[in-house]
């Protein structure tokens, strides 16, 4: 197996891949919607209105002599070659930055404790079986997954169509029963059994308690549902989902779930990219990812409006203008606005300080802060909004409107050999760096 890594948003010589020619020839210049299928699971779903994941966008794109990667980080394999991109801010070989964030943000127990043959390229693919816990509960919101069914009975209370050859096979002599079917709506269906089939997947795991502790109620309604299950039709309940994969509108938690299950039960971690002859694998916008760890810190004193759910929107003008500030204080008399930025602070531009100033505007607010990944101890850097033009030389500082840049530092821990004991290193270090950040940004 070739196994070859690098980091999101980079680029780097067309020779630095040169040990995996097929994967990057199934990558380069493929866009998320040609390379989206069953086999490679890009999150957050939501890419059509996402401002920093859209459906054009590139995991690796080729310019001149060079391949240059995206916002997109994860694991990804085909046939013998695997492909790990890790965050750019990364300050070890170990992804440790990268786990964390998911950690965090999906509230996912230490996949370093819980995986004793822990490998980089195969614990990634172990995230697959992390998420279950997150989209079985979304699918369960609406209840139930359903379909019509053809049931079989055999009494004396006639519902259906009566199954003539049936009934006399079964009911000669006749002693008062009729043999009928009947169609009816059934919550036991090869959709529920999928979901089953990949619970008692994850049961055998070493991590199976940890995964499924979180949605006990969840897996008692399923293991309810699905009485007739039996481990040896794992491969026919497969098939059915791959050949009938859910379409209406209604149920699209249920698509996600189960291209979830599918991708789950068919990829072991051991067998990814064994043999298959399409790209699979796990993505994440980190844009988003670095968002949703931001709102796991400030969550309590900020309003979390969400571009990619459409969720919490307010109009910038009276006729329209929809926009959604990534936070909002909960705190009215010195409001502030703050912006996350997937971005080293050098790389902030006109377009970004012209958004974030139009939302405090919006919102009367006189502090606006970016809040971005930081390699070094600086925290806080102010810039105060000028007044005036200079035509007329009377241009001054407005001392009460300040936007700041504010980082919050990735530590770098030294590389163990044991990857548990490094990473438990890096969260304790990366404690420690939440509470600056907390204290310079609330104070």
């Amino acid at each position: 197996m070739m196994l070859k890594t690098t980091r999101d948003n980079q680029r780097e010589l067309k020779e630095h891949y040169k040990d995996i020619p097929k994967l990057t020839n199934k990558l380069v210049n493929q866009t998320l919607t040609q390379l989206k299928n069953d086999h490679l699971f890009i999150f957050p779903e939501i890419i059509a209105n996402a401002d920093d994941l859209t459906a054009d966008q590139m995991v690796l794109r080729s310019i001149n002599e060079d391949y240059q990667t995206s916002n997109l980080a994860g694991f990804i394999g085909y046939q013998d070659e695997r492909l790990i991109i890790q965050s750019r801010f990364e300050r070890s070989a170990n992804n440790y930055f990268f786990q964390y964030l998911i950690e965090r943000v999906f509230d996912m127990p230490n996949l370093m404790a819980l995986n004793t043959e822990a490998q980089r390229d195969r614990l990634g693919f172990d995230l697959l079986a992390f998420l279950l816990p997150l989209y079985l509960k979304k699918a369960l919101r609406k209840g139930l997954f359903k379909t019509y069914g053809r049931r079989q009975y055999n009494d004396s209370n006639i519902r259906g169509t009566i199954d003539v050859a049936r009934h006399i096979r079964q009911n000669s002599p006749f002693i008062g029963n009729i043999a009928y079917n009947q169609r009816e709506f059934s919550y036991e269906n090869e959709v529920t059994l999928l979901i089953r089939h990949t619970i008692e997947f994850i049961r055998n795991k070493s991590y199976g308690k940890a995964v499924l502790g979180k949605i006990s109620d969840e897996v008692a309604t399923i293991v309810v549902a699905t009485k007739h299950y039996e481990d040896y039709d794992r491969r026919t309940i497969i098939t059915k989902n791959k050949e009938n994969p859910i379409r209406h509108a209604y149920y699209r938690e249920y698509r996600s779930l189960q291209r979830l299950c599918l991708m789950i039960l068919q990829f072991e971690k051991q067998r990814i990219g064994g043999g298959s002859q399409q790209v699979q694998g796990i993505l994440f916008d980190c844009a988003w990812l670095w968002e949703e760890y931001i709102n796991q810190l400030i969550g309590p004193w900020f309003y979390h409006p969400m571009n990619k759910s459409r969720v919490g929107g307010q109009y910038l003008f009276d006729r329209g203008g929809l926009i959604y500030p990534d936070f909002i204080s909960r705190v009215q008399e010195q409001r502030i606005i703050a912006d996350t930025k997937y971005k080293p602070q050098g790389n902030l531009g006109n377009q970004d300080y012209l958004q974030l100033v139009a939302y405090m505007a919006r919102f009367d607010a006189q502090q606006g802060y970016y809040i971005y990944p930081n390699h070094t101890d600086e925290l806080v850097t102010p810039l105060h909004l000028r007044q005036g033009v200079t035509y007329e030389d009377n241009v001054s500082v407005r001392e009460s409107v300040m936007i700041a840049k504010l980082g919050l530092k990735i530590p770098e821990v030294r590389a163990e050999t044991d990857d548990a004991v490094g990473y438990q290193a890096f969260k304790e270090a990366m404690k420690k760096s939440e509470e600056n950040f907390l204290t310079s940004f609330l104070k």
